[in-house]
Protein backbone atom coordinates (compact mmCIF):
# COMPACT_ATOMS: atom_id res chain seq x y z
CA UNK A 1 0.00 0.00 0.00
CA UNK A 2 1.23 3.47 -0.85
CA UNK A 3 0.54 6.61 1.16
CA UNK A 4 0.16 10.13 -0.12
CA UNK A 5 -0.75 13.27 1.75
CA UNK A 6 -2.32 14.60 -1.43
CA UNK A 7 -6.04 14.08 -2.08
CA UNK A 8 -6.64 11.59 -4.88
CA UNK A 9 -9.34 12.51 -7.40
CA UNK A 10 -11.07 9.78 -9.41
CA UNK A 11 -14.09 9.64 -11.71
CA UNK A 12 -16.50 7.29 -9.98
CA UNK A 13 -17.36 5.18 -6.95
CA UNK A 14 -15.88 1.97 -8.38
CA UNK A 15 -12.57 3.76 -9.01
CA UNK A 16 -12.70 5.01 -5.43
CA UNK A 17 -13.33 1.50 -4.09
CA UNK A 18 -10.41 0.11 -6.12
CA UNK A 19 -7.96 2.80 -5.00
CA UNK A 20 -9.01 2.57 -1.34
CA UNK A 21 -7.45 -0.90 -1.29
CA UNK A 22 -4.19 0.40 -2.78
CA UNK A 23 -3.66 3.88 -1.37
CA UNK A 24 -3.69 5.38 2.09
CA UNK A 25 -5.16 8.72 1.07
CA UNK A 26 -8.28 10.83 0.95
CA UNK A 27 -10.00 9.68 -2.25
CA UNK A 28 -12.71 11.87 -3.79
CA UNK A 29 -14.95 11.02 -6.73
CA UNK A 30 -16.02 13.61 -9.29
CA UNK A 31 -19.19 11.55 -9.92
CA UNK A 32 -18.15 11.48 -13.55
CA UNK A 33 -19.28 14.62 -15.35
CA UNK A 34 -21.15 15.68 -12.19
CA UNK A 35 -18.14 17.82 -11.31
CA UNK A 36 -19.00 20.18 -14.17
CA UNK A 37 -22.22 21.36 -12.48
CA UNK A 38 -21.62 20.70 -8.77
CA UNK A 39 -20.38 24.04 -7.40
CA UNK A 40 -19.92 22.65 -3.89
CA UNK A 41 -17.69 19.84 -5.20
CA UNK A 42 -15.72 22.35 -7.29
CA UNK A 43 -15.16 24.52 -4.20
CA UNK A 44 -14.08 21.43 -2.23
CA UNK A 45 -11.60 20.39 -4.96
CA UNK A 46 -10.13 23.91 -5.05
CA UNK A 47 -9.71 23.85 -1.28
CA UNK A 48 -8.09 20.40 -1.40
CA UNK A 49 -5.75 21.54 -4.16
CA UNK A 50 -4.73 24.65 -2.24
CA UNK A 51 -4.36 22.88 1.11
CA UNK A 52 -2.91 19.48 0.23
CA UNK A 53 -2.50 19.33 -3.51
CA UNK A 54 -4.40 16.79 -5.58
CA UNK A 55 -3.42 13.74 -7.57
CA UNK A 56 -5.74 13.06 -10.51
CA UNK A 57 -6.20 9.48 -11.71
CA UNK A 58 -8.84 9.21 -14.42
CA UNK A 59 -9.56 6.72 -17.19
CA UNK A 60 -7.37 7.05 -20.27
CA UNK A 61 -10.34 7.72 -22.56
CA UNK A 62 -11.65 11.06 -23.85
CA UNK A 63 -14.07 11.46 -20.93
CA UNK A 64 -11.26 10.92 -18.43
CA UNK A 65 -9.08 13.52 -20.11
CA UNK A 66 -11.98 15.98 -20.23
CA UNK A 67 -12.54 15.61 -16.47
CA UNK A 68 -8.77 15.88 -15.83
CA UNK A 69 -8.60 19.07 -17.89
CA UNK A 70 -11.54 20.58 -16.02
CA UNK A 71 -9.91 19.89 -12.66
CA UNK A 72 -6.76 21.64 -13.86
CA UNK A 73 -8.87 24.61 -14.96
CA UNK A 74 -10.49 25.11 -11.54
CA UNK A 75 -7.42 24.50 -9.36
CA UNK A 76 -4.54 26.87 -8.82
CA UNK A 77 -1.51 26.32 -11.04
CA UNK A 78 1.00 23.94 -9.51
CA UNK A 79 -1.48 22.22 -7.16
CA UNK A 80 -2.46 19.30 -9.41
CA UNK A 81 -0.34 16.24 -10.22
CA UNK A 82 -1.37 13.71 -12.85
CA UNK A 83 -1.02 9.94 -12.71
CA UNK A 84 -1.75 8.20 -16.01
CA UNK A 85 -2.93 4.64 -16.41
CA UNK A 86 -1.99 2.78 -19.59
CA UNK A 87 -4.36 2.09 -22.49
CA UNK A 88 -5.41 -1.52 -22.07
CA UNK A 89 -8.18 -2.95 -24.25
CA UNK A 90 -10.97 -4.71 -22.39
CA UNK A 91 -14.01 -4.24 -20.19
CA UNK A 92 -14.62 -4.22 -16.45
CA UNK A 93 -16.09 -7.45 -15.07
CA UNK A 94 -19.20 -5.70 -13.72
CA UNK A 95 -20.10 -4.30 -17.18
CA UNK A 96 -21.93 -6.09 -19.99
CA UNK A 97 -19.97 -4.33 -22.74
CA UNK A 98 -16.69 -2.45 -23.06
CA UNK A 99 -16.62 1.33 -22.88
CA UNK A 100 -17.11 3.44 -26.00
CA UNK A 101 -13.36 3.41 -26.66
CA UNK A 102 -12.92 -0.23 -25.58
CA UNK A 103 -10.36 0.56 -22.86
CA UNK A 104 -10.23 -0.53 -19.24
CA UNK A 105 -10.94 2.23 -16.77
CA UNK A 106 -9.21 2.78 -13.45
CA UNK A 107 -11.39 0.16 -11.76
CA UNK A 108 -10.32 -2.51 -14.27
CA UNK A 109 -6.59 -1.79 -14.41
CA UNK A 110 -4.40 -4.26 -12.47
CA UNK A 111 -3.34 -2.97 -9.06
CA UNK A 112 0.39 -3.07 -9.82
CA UNK A 113 -0.09 -0.75 -12.84
CA UNK A 114 -2.00 1.78 -10.73
CA UNK A 115 0.72 1.74 -8.08
CA UNK A 116 3.36 2.22 -10.80
CA UNK A 117 1.40 5.20 -12.16
CA UNK A 118 1.29 6.80 -8.71
CA UNK A 119 5.00 6.15 -8.15
CA UNK A 120 5.82 7.65 -11.59
CA UNK A 121 3.84 10.75 -10.58
CA UNK A 122 6.27 11.03 -7.66
CA UNK A 123 3.74 11.30 -4.84
CA UNK A 124 3.48 7.87 -3.20
CA UNK A 125 5.56 6.45 -0.40
CA UNK A 126 5.40 3.14 1.45
CA UNK A 127 3.16 3.25 4.50
CA UNK A 128 5.18 3.49 7.70
CA UNK A 129 4.41 4.69 11.21
CA UNK A 130 2.23 7.77 11.40
CA UNK A 131 4.29 10.88 11.89
CA UNK A 132 1.55 12.58 13.89
CA UNK A 133 -1.54 11.83 15.97
CA UNK A 134 -4.58 11.55 13.71
CA UNK A 135 -8.24 12.14 14.45
CA UNK A 136 -10.06 8.84 15.09
CA UNK A 137 -13.65 7.57 15.33
CA UNK A 138 -13.16 7.51 19.09
CA UNK A 139 -12.34 11.24 19.02
CA UNK A 140 -15.51 11.95 17.03
CA UNK A 141 -17.53 9.96 19.56
CA UNK A 142 -15.85 11.55 22.58
CA UNK A 143 -16.72 15.03 21.32
CA UNK A 144 -20.30 14.14 20.38
CA UNK A 145 -19.90 14.11 16.60
CA UNK A 146 -21.08 10.47 16.46
CA UNK A 147 -23.22 8.28 18.69
CA UNK A 148 -25.38 10.98 20.26
CA UNK A 149 -28.86 12.26 19.53
CA UNK A 150 -27.61 15.57 18.12
CA UNK A 151 -24.43 14.19 16.48
CA UNK A 152 -25.50 15.03 12.92
CA UNK A 153 -26.20 18.66 13.89
CA UNK A 154 -22.85 18.90 15.66
CA UNK A 155 -21.06 17.39 12.62
CA UNK A 156 -22.69 19.98 10.33
CA UNK A 157 -21.48 22.78 12.63
CA UNK A 158 -17.98 21.27 12.74
CA UNK A 159 -17.80 20.95 8.97
CA UNK A 160 -19.16 24.47 8.42
CA UNK A 161 -16.60 25.96 10.82
CA UNK A 162 -13.87 23.98 9.05
CA UNK A 163 -15.10 25.20 5.64
CA UNK A 164 -15.86 21.68 4.43
CA UNK A 165 -18.93 20.21 2.66
CA UNK A 166 -21.78 19.44 5.07
CA UNK A 167 -22.56 16.09 3.47
CA UNK A 168 -19.25 14.42 4.41
CA UNK A 169 -19.75 11.29 6.47
CA UNK A 170 -18.25 7.90 7.22
CA UNK A 171 -14.62 7.19 6.47
CA UNK A 172 -14.37 10.19 4.15
CA UNK A 173 -15.24 12.44 7.10
CA UNK A 174 -12.24 11.17 9.07
CA UNK A 175 -9.88 11.23 6.09
CA UNK A 176 -10.99 14.75 5.17
CA UNK A 177 -10.63 16.08 8.71
CA UNK A 178 -7.16 14.52 8.93
CA UNK A 179 -6.26 16.04 5.54
CA UNK A 180 -7.21 19.55 6.61
CA UNK A 181 -6.22 19.68 10.26
CA UNK A 182 -4.10 18.01 12.87
CA UNK A 183 -5.43 16.55 16.12
CA UNK A 184 -4.75 19.73 18.08
CA UNK A 185 -6.66 21.85 15.53
CA UNK A 186 -9.57 19.39 15.81
CA UNK A 187 -9.60 19.74 19.60
CA UNK A 188 -9.59 23.53 19.34
CA UNK A 189 -12.43 23.50 16.82
CA UNK A 190 -14.42 21.00 18.91
CA UNK A 191 -14.01 23.27 21.94
CA UNK A 192 -15.66 26.16 20.08
CA UNK A 193 -18.70 23.93 19.49
CA UNK A 194 -18.77 22.56 23.06
CA UNK A 195 -18.45 25.98 24.59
Amino acid sequence: MLKTDMAVIVEGKYDKIKLASLLDALIVSTEGFGVFSDKELQHFLRKLAQTKGILVITDSDAAGFRIRSFIHSIAAKGTVVDAYIPDIPGKESRKDAPSKEGKLGVEGIPAELILQAVERAGVGKEVTENERRTITNADLYEHGFTGTQNASDRRRILLKKAGLPARLCGSNLLKTLNAFMNYEDFLALAATIDG
